[in-house]
């Protein structure tokens, strides 16, 4: 029998990990070092090396890692910041909070991610930046993007939140890791992202020296690292806390694990439901792996909502990311500029859903679900 089917099991994944975890988080309270402790150093050393990135700096959470990056980048009020039209919103709230103009880019129908053929149309002499979303699990093309980039002169923020572990590949067969391509990557540990902890928290990561030590002290109120009280920078309280890194470097040790179980579900749900022809199922881009922080469909035809009752009525959750683009949101429409039309964001907004998948899926769980959507066919 089938139990409560989860978005994300993020209980069965504790029960899993419970002896480590416990003993991690108990080592925190027994020492009481909850403000920068030592596992907060070993962490951001151990997720460098992962990402083989040379510097990296754990902060407050996602959100915060954006804005800092931003901040360390020097970009003046009025300035202009290149999104995607098709994401969630903290990447266009931190540019709004800085005093610069959000500039909306489409995106591709089948990948979600930013589509880098519209980009240079979106610049004008005011374009400073381009702030790139590695949605649901994979990369943006990142090549010809930083191509464009070194023409224009402009700076490239990777906001990978959702597809930490994911590879992209260049030409010449260079393969590096999301996050670490631009020239600030980001990063969110919230409870349901591919590395997470279970509170907030979040990392900046660059290969600029300079930049790195800017966000270092400018997520500690702007002080001189190792010197209290001296303040260079105008900077902010964002710090990761020594009880989330010490659940972090824990789960770092099964990020490549919890990766291919997540594929493994994706794989299993493309064989079940590639036939059926109201549904598109998640392209892969040739340039990237793909992590699958969610297996998001497009369901023609206008049958989104009814496909999300039914699932619901059949005990299988499902959620919509996301359901209005950025300029529909009241916040933005004054603030954000519109370029060129955006048609597949819009028309993305009326057609996504995500179905569950997590590193505790079992394949029953998945069978259920693709009968269950076959049924509704």
């Amino acid at each position: 029998m089938i139990e409560k089917i989860q978005m994300v099991d993020l209980h069965s994944q504790y029960l899993r990990l419970k002896p480590e975890i416990d003993q991690a988080m108990q080592a925190v309270i027994d020492s009481t070092a909850f403000i920068n402790g030592p596992q907060v150093k070993t962490f951001a050393t151990q997720l460098s090396e992962y990402l083989s990135v040379p510097h990296l700096i754990p902060c407050g959470n996602g959100t915060d890692a954006l804005q800092i990056a931003l901040m360390a980048l020097d970009l003046k009020p009025g300035d202009e910041v290149i999104v995607p039209a098709f994401t969630y919103i903290a990447a266009v709230e931190v540019i709004a909070l800085l005093g610069l103009t959000p500039v909306l880019v489409d995106v591709y129908a089948e990948t979600f991610n930013l589509n880098e053929a519209l980009i240079e149309q979106a610049i004008t002499e005011r374009t400073r930046a381009i702030i790139v979303v590695h949605l649901f699990g994979q990369c943006v093309a990142m090549e010809p993007i930083l191509k464009l980039a070194k023409k224009y002169r402009l700076y490239v923020v990777e906001d990978n939140a959702q597809s930490i572990g994911a590879t992209c590949q260049t030409t010449g067969e260079t393969v590096k890791n999301a996050g670490t391509i631009g020239h600030i990557g980001t990063t969110s540990f919230f409870p349901s992202k591919p590395l997470a902890c279970y509170g907030d928290g979040g990392a900046m990561m660059t290969s600029d020296p300079v930049l790195a030590g800017k966000m270092q002290k400018m997520a500690n109120h702007g002080q001189e690292q190792g010197r209290k009280y001296h303040h260079q920078l105008v900077g902010c309280n964002s710090r990761l806390d020594t009880l989330q890194a010490a659940i972090l470097l824990v789960k770092l040790k099964y990020l490549d694990e919890f990766t291919a179980h997540r594929q493994a579900v994706a794989q299993r749900y493309d064989e079940g439901l590639r036939h059926l022809p109201f549904l598109s199922l998640p392209a892969k881009a040739p340039h990237s792996t793909h992590v699958y922080h969610q297996y998001t469909l497009r369901v023609a035809e206008g049958k989104r909502d009814e496909l999300k009752r039914w699932l619901q009525e059949n005990g299988i959750p499902s959620m919509v990311y996301y359901p209005f683009t950025v300029q529909e949101q009241q916040a933005f429409k004054m603030l954000a500029r519109i370029p060129q039309p955006i048609p597949v964001a819009t028309s993305l907004c009326r057609s996504v859903l995500s179905i569950p998948i997590h590193t505790e899926m079992t394949p029953d769980e998945t069978d259920y679900i693709i009968e269950t959507i076959c049924r509704y066919a």
